[in-house]
């Protein structure tokens, strides 16, 4: 049987942050429970086929769902000493849930980057809400516990302690046009990667594909209070559209509260011969 539905306008949602983790059970179906949703935009006039049943783990589909994982755990997870990258899709299912949207049920493996002899296998539960509003996808994961037991308390106390006594960073093209980061910046630039997993969990949908391409520039935000603040530029690449999308993002960090997002605004940009200008 063929469903019909509507293909609606994706929005940023109001709220920022990720969901909260949920248990997941993962029972990918037979080869034989494949079905096509036929997904109608009005507007274009466009019949997109979406496969649901088993899915191959190795296509867009599956590939898009998982990375939405990856930037999930970052939000959940991620320091300037800790950043999860997709590993591999072991296997991969998706249904279309009336009433609610697109489900995508996931076994997959995530890698630690920094310590990259760090995978960790897991299930989770991808929703892309088909709703006028167009909230972020609703994520849960099997088990955060093998999450929290990556230690980096040491690292992290030691890049708290040396902003909070020297609040005048600043720091740009991160990498640089030869893909050279300074040391001492590595730390700034990895907070950014998780800084950016906010905007790309929240403005991710079925037909994007999104990975942080540089921090153009970053700046340390005195205040009084136990949190660090920095101001990022930061530019993603939506690897379907090939658009480089640059955002402004303010965050907060400490050690005990992890990254809070206090303001995120889309920015103009000028594409041209590879380097990128913001407005």
């Amino acid at each position: 049987m063929i469903l019909w539905v509507l293909l609606v306008a994706v929005g940023l949602s109001g709220g920022i942050g990720g969901s909260p983790a949920v248990t997941v059970p993962i029972d990918v179906a037979s080869e034989n429970s494949k079905k096509p949703i036929v997904v109608v935009d009005v507007e274009e006039g466009i019949e997109v086929v979406m496969e649901t049943g088993e899915l191959n783990p190795n296509h867009y589909p599956a590939q898009r769902a998982a990375k939405v994982v990856q930037h999930y755990l970052n939000t959940q997870h991620g320091s300037p000493y800790k950043v999860f990258g997709l590993g591999k899709v072991f296997k991969a299912y998706a249904e279309d849930v009336p009433g609610s949207g697109r489900k995508y049920q996931l076994e997959l493996s995530v890698e630690e980057i920094i310590h990259k002899q760090i995978k960790i296998k897991t299930s989770a539960e991808v929703i892309f809400p088909r709703e006028q509003s167009q909230p972020p996808p609703q994520v849960g994961v099997s088990s955060n516990e093998d999450f929290l037991k990556i230690n980096t308390s040491v690292q992290e106390e030691a890049f708290y302690q040396q902003h909070k006594t020297n609040q005048s960073l600043f720091a740009q093209n991160l990498p640089d046009s030869y893909g050279h980061i300074e040391p001492e910046h590595v730390p700034i630039w990895h907070l950014g990667m998780v800084v950016s997993s906010f905007v790309m969990l929240n403005q991710s949908t079925e037909d994007t594909l999104y990975n942080m391409a540089q921090v153009a520039n970053v700046t340390q935000t005195a205040r009084d209070e136990d949190l660090l603040e920095f101001e990022y530029d930061v530019l993603l690449h939506e690897m379907v559209s090939q658009d480089i999308i640059a955002w402004k993002v303010l965050a907060t960090w400490s050690p005990p509260e992890g990254v809070k997002i206090l303001k995120m605004e889309k920015r103009d940009y000028v594409v041209n011969n590879l380097k990128t200008t913001l407005l």
